[in-house]
């Protein structure tokens, strides 16, 4: 990065932001899903975390419920990227409900390892947030062998069977610094606590977090678009701070930014979620123009290119009415 004077007003803007892979599919299943089918597509809890998209696809015919009992029998009903525990299928089934399956593939993987290491009687220690969704989900695989471990404080709570066969997992939208920590804290318990096979963390939650830690080095002020219930983006929001932001806030969308925010800031770094689409960044970046800071610089830390397939269910549908 180019230095700055002490007149210039400028913003840095992440690259990665916004979208990752298992969010654009997700919307984009309950989207097709809406145009195959019609109205109303029912959807179980928010098919991402941000407020913006839900009220966008409600808009177009999708109906937001907390369970599928609310669901009624025979309908079409899309579980959220943060996937679902098996017992959740189970009641679809019996109340007769066509499901699609939008849990993000890297999601699914951490499903298919806890009930891996499930069958062969290890413990599994899921690093993540008690009540999270995807916690919920990942849980429900193996009950009997899971227990959570909500950060650093859960750490002394843990009992095991046999410290020989114990293996940790992770919510994939935690903080990569903290869940380190957490990791090399349990180890200190349990010397012989095994990795999971690939890291759980998705690359999208790490690329971001790497793309702020790089702004927040030189902006007082970073400002993360996303929902207050979106963990990746509340995550952004603390390794802004830890990587040198003297505050960072996370906002909706422009209209929660206050003003006094601004006071002395001479560059602004600006970053979103996995699951906030680019036009509320855009607002974000209209608000802080019209306030003298238009000198907008990209910064890219890390090139993404993944993608995901729609999920099988939908496609097939898709490809017969071609």
């Amino acid at each position: 990065m180019e230095p700055q004077t002490l007149t210039t007003r400028r913003v840095l803007v992440a690259r990665p932001r916004g979208y990752c892979a298992g969010v654009d599919r997700a919307v984009e299943a309950v989207e097709k899903a809406l145009e195959q089918y019609g109205a109303p597509i029912y959807v179980r809890k928010q098919i991402v975390h941000n407020t913006h998209v839900v009220r966008t696809l409600e808009a177009k015919g999708a109906i937001f419920v907390e369970e599928t009992e609310e669901v009624p029998e025979g309908e079409i009903v899309v579980f959220s990227a943060h996937g679902v525990s098996p017992a959740v299928h189970d009641q679809a089934k019996r109340r007769q409900l066509r499901t699609i399956d939008a849990t993000c593939p890297l999601v699914t993987k951490v499903h298919n390892e806890a009930k891996r290491f499930a069958n062969q009687d290890y413990d599994i220690l899921l690093i993540g947030h008690e009540g999270h969704e995807e916690v919920e989900g990942t849980a429900g695989e193996a009950p009997d062998h899971i227990q959570l471990v909500d950060g650093l404080d859960g750490v002394g709570k843990v009992q095991v069977r046999d410290p020989e066969r114990l293996v940790w997992l992770s919510q994939t939208t935690l903080s990569v610094d903290e869940t380190t920590e957490t990791v090399t804290r349990l180890r200190e318990r349990f010397p012989n606590l095994l990795d999971p096979p690939s890291d759980d963390i998705c690359y999208a939650t790490q690329n971001r977090q790497v793309a702020v830690k790089e702004i927040a080095a030189e902006a007082q002020l970073v400002i993360v678009v996303g929902s207050n219930n979106s963990s990746n983006s509340v995550r952004l929001v603390e390794v802004a701070k830890d990587a040198g932001a003297d505050a960072s806030y996370l906002v909706d969308n422009a209209s929660f930014i206050k003003e006094e925010w601004l006071d002395g800031v001479t560059t602004v770094g600006v970053t979103s979620g996995a699951s906030v689409p680019e036009e509320l960044v855009d607002q974000v970046l209209a608000y802080l123009a019209e306030r003298g800071y238009g000198d907008v610089r990209q910064v890219e830390s890390v090139h993404e290119s993944v993608r995901f397939a729609l999920p099988h269910e939908l496609r097939k549908d898709l490809r017969a009415s071609v």
